[in-house]
């Protein structure tokens, strides 16, 4: 079984940004082949142990919101996760995790699953913490997260993997340059 400390490795020494957020099913492969067993484990609250402390809430955070999008993309299961991490989020930010860290890059995928939050409301809530303690780049993808959710209530771009019908006003959407973030 993987580690929590095997994860944070892996995610912040072995792999660049560039990677995290590019569709490489190359690199998806990689991620199923070494966390496929802890992912698993994660999303049948197995490693609940995790949720305890701040290095291992935010390795079961990646577990959760980014090693589900890669083993699992353009499928439901990509989401699978995703409650459980807004919850590990909230908690992180609750308890001083997030404020408590003093690397970015911690910070901002601490604070990842409110950006992938359908919910309006948690995307409203995200914008000031995304301000405080992560990076202008970061933020702006962050209200563009929003600005997604404010106008259709969803993100039009996992529809097709969810099985939901899109509108009219989606595909135009959908079909613009640069609207994958």
């Amino acid at each position: 079984m993987n580690s929590a400390a095997q994860v944070l490795h892996f995610w912040f020494e072995e792999t660049t940004p560039k990677q995290w957020f590019a569709k490489d099913l190359t690199f998806d492969t990689v991620i199923k082949q070494r966390f496929d067993s802890p992912v698993q484990q994660a999303l049948n609250h197995e490693l609940l142990d995790w949720a305890q402390e701040p290095e291992t809430g935010l390795a079961l955070i990646l577990l959760l919101d980014q090693f589900t999008r890669h083993i699992y993309r353009d499928s439901p299961r990509a989401f699978a996760g995703d409650a459980r991490a807004l919850e590990l989020a909230r908690r992180a930010v609750n308890q001083g995790w997030v404020a408590g860290n003093s690397d970015l890059n911690h910070r901002r995928f601490y604070l990842m699953p409110m950006m992938h939050s359908e919910d309006l409301v948690v995307q409203r809530e995200s914008i000031p913490l995304f301000a405080t303690h992560t990076d202008q780049n970061t933020l702006h993808f962050a209200q563009r997260h929003l600005a997604i959710i404010e106008r259709f209530g969803r993100f039009p771009h996992r529809n097709q993997a969810l099985g939901r019908k899109s509108s009219i006003d989606e595909l135009a959407f959908l079909a613009q340059p640069g609207s994958s973030f």
